[in-house]
């Protein structure tokens, strides 16, 4: 008899699911006596029965979630690969037409909120190819999995509360609150708990669509950032050239200097010229441990992106990107 292994494996991996606990989980009990549990706590937070029937009813592990989790590829791209990657010329040019094809309703939402509209376009294209792709995975069965699960359950639990949250609140129905496997989710990828702190239902329709509706999307965005420390009148960073001998006591978010004292120690900007006259505290960070590597002399809004993702390389691609869209 011929043995479909794959099938027979993602069954065996689902059964273990459903009946082993980890220990960080709360204690020696399987996935059904889980589940109660978690819909006790969520009717104590105020979440209806109704909701809870819709989203939990018939919701199982998803193995591939824990396969994913488990398998996460190590970071092996250099730089210079990751931006070749995260900012092709072709993602710059459908970045310049998508602002194009949305300047007035990004541009009545930068001025709202502070925040330049080719920057909104930036993050949702490195977020989400502008919309293109944003996940297939079932939301609350993904973070289901990942709460039972024992690597970092207390976090997906939030996580996995906070879903039931939203969708109680008549914002999404289970069946299209789909995200990654990890549970970002809509077209800027926020989890949940960014989600409840952020979003934003710009076209007054009583929903905040971050999947479908471009208007809740940059919103949402631009409330993200705004709330975040940005600042309109001014950009994210350059990237710079350092003289020879330069002392890497100096590169980090500690240092802050204003523009001239970078100059006076021999900072320039990348093609070699003097840096810009403006009286604007800057500090200085490097893409990778390479003291030759690319260097970057950031500002205020670079710590704003950071809150957004922890990524030297996202910050960076972030800011590159939006230069380039608004013609840097």
């Amino acid at each position: 008899m011929i043995v479909n292994r794959r099938f027979n494996v993602s069954a065996v991996i689902w059964a273990l699911l459903l009946l082993w606990a980890p220990p960080s989980a709360a204690g020696d009990v399987s996935f059904v006596q889980w589940l109660k549990d978690l819909r006790q706590e969520a009717v104590s937070l105020g979440i209806s029965e109704a909701t809870l029937d819709s989203a939990l009813s018939d919701v199982k592990p998803l193995p591939k979630v824990i396969e994913l989790d488990r398998k996460q590829p190590e970071f092996t791209l250099s730089f210079r690969q990751y931006m070749d990657r995260v900012v092709p010329a072709a993602r710059v040019e459908k970045g310049r037409q998508k602002l194009e094809e949305n300047r007035a309703l990004l541009e009545k939402i930068g001025r709202e909120y502070g925040v330049q509209p080719r920057f909104i376009v930036a993050f949702w294209g490195i977020e989400t190819d502008f919309g293109r792709i944003t996940g297939g995975f079932p939301l609350v069965q993904a973070l289901v999995t990942l709460a039972f699960d024992g690597r970092r359950s207390a976090y997906f639990r939030k996580e996995l509360i906070n879903a039931l949250k939203i969708i109680n609140q008549g914002h999404v129905t289970v069946a299209d609150m789909v995200g990654s496997w990890a549970g970002a989710m809509g077209q800027c990828q926020f989890m949940p708990s960014s989600f409840l702190s952020f979003a934003v239902d710009y076209d007054g329709d009583g929903r905040k669509d971050i999947w479908n509706t471009k208007a809740d999307v940059f919103a949402s965005a631009a409330n993200y950032l705004s709330r975040s420390g940005w600042k309109g009148d001014q950009t994210w960073g350059r990237e710079v050239r350092l003289p020879a001998g330069f002392d890497p006591k100096l590169v980090g978010l500690e240092v802050n200097k204003p523009m001239g004292d970078w100059q006076k120690l021999g900072v320039l900007r990348a093609d070699g010229g003097e840096l810009p006259p403006r009286d604007l505290a800057a500090s200085l960070v490097t893409a990778e441990k390479d003291p030759g590597g690319a260097a970057f002399l950031v500002y205020n809004n670079y710590r704003a992106i950071l809150k957004w993702n922890q990524s030297t390389f996202f910050a960076v691609a972030v800011g590159s990107l939006a230069d380039r869209i608004g013609g840097s």
